[in-house]
C-alpha cells in the first residue's frame, strides 16, 4: 500500500445467513428435526476504494444499503466474507459510542473505564478529565450511576471521551442523532478541528449538509454496491435522486416512466467558445444551460457554484413554483446572469441540476430526475475573479436574473 494511503479496500464482500425457521421449543425441535435452512443476504458486493492520509471521507446511502456494515468491517467488528481491508495507522471507531460502559458504575468511573478501552492511560484520562466533563456538560451527574443517565447524557459522555483518542484514523457513524442541536453543533466544530489536525476521518451520515461541509470526497452505496465516488456535492445530489425515486415507489407511482423526460446536455458561457475565463468585478457572468425535454413537463433549473476542490458554495433556482415553467418537447437553452460584484476574489466552478415534480397521491413532491455525470470537470464553466471587492470570503448570497431564449 502506498505511503499516502490510510485505508485500502479491495474486492470486499460481506454475506449474512438468515435462518428461514426458528425452533424455539422442544416440540418444534421434534417436529422440525431436519437441518435448518438459511437464506444468504449479500450485505456488500465487490467494494473497492482508497482513502488518503488526512482525508475527510464520507460514506452515504439509504437505510439498508450496507454503509454501516462497511464501517464495522473497517473497524474490525465484522470479518469480510471475501476481499481485503488494509489500514495504515491506529484506528478509533465512533460506531457504537458507550460500548464498555457499566451502568452500575458512576459517570466518573466510566470515564476511566472507557478511556482504558480506547487505549488511554489512567494518567492521560486524569489530565483530560475536566475537559471531558466540560464538553459533555454534565458536571453535576458525574458521581451518579450511569443507569440513571438519559440516553442523550450517555452519548455526550461517550463522545467526550472518544475525541480524546490520539489515533490516526477515526471512524464516525451517525451517532450524534440523539444529541440536541447545540451539542451536535459542538460536535461538528470538533470535527472541523480534527480535520485541521490532519487526521484521517471516515464519516457515515444521512446529513448531506455535513457531507458537503466537511468531506473532501464521498462514496455512495446503493443496493450493497458502490454507486459512485466523487466530489461531495455531486454525491449529495445523487443521494437526493435515490431518495426521490424511493419516495415515488413507496407512493405507488408505477406510471412514472423509467427514463428521465428531461436531459441536461451542456453548460457554457453565453456567446463564448472558451469555458474558462478571468472576470472583472464590473462584469456580468452569463451562463447558458442546454437541455432537452422529451415530453412536456414542469422543470426547475438549479445553478450552483463550487470551489475548485468541490466544496459547495451557493445555488440559485429558476423558480420556487415548479409549475410556472413547463417547456414543450424539444431542445431548450436557459440563461442565468450573475453580477460579478457579489463574488470574492478567487476561482469558481459552475454546475447545474434539473428538477421536476410528481403528483403522488395528490401531494406535490419535488424530485430530482437527472444529473449530468460530467457536471464536474473541464466541460463546465469556470471563472476567476481577479480583484478584491466588497465581499471578503467565499460564502455569499447569489444574485441573478433568468431569461428564456
Amino acid at each position: 500500500m502506498r505511503q499516502d494511503i490510510a485505508l485500502s479496500v479491495k474486492n470486499l464482500h460481506k454475506d449474512f445467513l438468515l435462518p428461514h425457521d426458528r425452533n424455539n421449543s422442544i416440540k418444534e425441535l421434534v417436529l422440525h428435526f431436519n437441518k435448518p435452512t438459511y437464506e444468504k443476504m449479500h450485505a456488500l458486493k465487490d467494494i473497492n476504494f482508497e482513502v488518503k492520509r488526512g482525508e475527510f471521507f464520507g460514506i452515504v446511502g439509504r437505510n439498508g444499503s450496507g454503509k454501516s456494515t462497511l464501517l464495522k468491517l473497517i473497524g474490525g467488528i465484522y470479518q469480510p466474507t471475501k476481499g481485503s481491508i488494509e489500514v495504515s495507522g491506529t484506528l478509533t471507531p465512533f460506531i457504537e459510542l458507550g460500548i464498555g460502559f457499566n451502568p452500575e458504575l458512576t459517570g466518573r468511573e466510566n470515564v476511566y473505564l472507557n478511556g482504558a478501552i480506547l487505549g488511554l492511560t489512567r494518567k492521560q484520562v486524569k489530565a483530560k478529565y475536566k475537559e471531558i466533563v466540560a464538553f459533555a456538560e454534565i458536571p453535576k451527574f458525574m458521581d451518579q450511576k450511569l443507569k440513571n443517565y438519559s440516553s442523550g447524557m450517555q452519548v455526550r459522555l461517550a463522545f467526550s471521551i472518544a475525541i480524546q483518542s490520539h489515533n490516526d484514523i477515526l471512524l464516525i457513524d451517525e451517532v450524534l442523532a440523539v444529541g440536541d442541536a447545540a451539542f451536535q453543533r459542538k460536535c461538528y466544530n470538533t470535527f472541523k478541528e480534527i480535520k485541521k489536525s490532519g487526521r484521517t476521518v471516515i464519516f457515515v451520515t444521512h446529513d448531506m449538509g455535513a457531507i458537503q461541509d466537511f468531506c473532501d470526497r464521498a462514496l455512495m452505496i446503493e443496493d450493497s454496491e458502490v454507486m459512485m465516488i466523487g466530489q461531495p456535492r455531486e454525491v449529495a445530489l445523487r443521494y437526493e435522486v435515490s431518495n426521490a425515486k424511493a419516495e415515488a415507489n413507496r407512493a405507488g407511482s408505477s406510471a412514472r416512466p423509467e427514463n428521465p423526460v428531461v436531459k441536461l446536455n451542456s453548460m457554457r458561457f453565453n456567446g463564448g467558445a472558451k469555458n474558462s475565463r478571468n472576470v472583472s468585478l464590473k462584469d456580468t457572468i452569463a451562463i447558458d444551460v442546454d437541455f432537452t425535454v422529451r415530453e412536456a413537463t414542469a422543470v426547475q433549473v438549479n445553478l450552483f457554484l463550487v470551489t475548485p476542490d468541490g466544496r459547495y458554495l451557493a445555488g440559485i433556482n429558476t423558480t420556487k413554483d415548479l409549475k410556472k415553467y413547463t417547456p414543450e418537447p424539444g431542445k431548450h437553452t436557459i440563461t442565468c446572469e450573475l453580477p460579478a460584484s457579489q463574488f470574492a476574489k478567487g476561482s469558481y466552478q459552475v454546475n447545474a441540476a434539473l428538477y421536476t415534480y410528481s403528483e403522488l397521491n395528490s401531494i406535490e413532491m419535488p424530485e430530482l430526475i437527472d444529473i449530468l455525470d460530467t457536471t464536474y470537470g473541464a466541460n463546465t464553466p469556470q471563472f476567476k475573479i481577479m480583484e478584491d471587492g466588497p465581499n471578503t470570503s467565499g460564502e455569499f448570497n447569489m444574485r441573478g436574473a433568468w431569461s428564456n431564449e
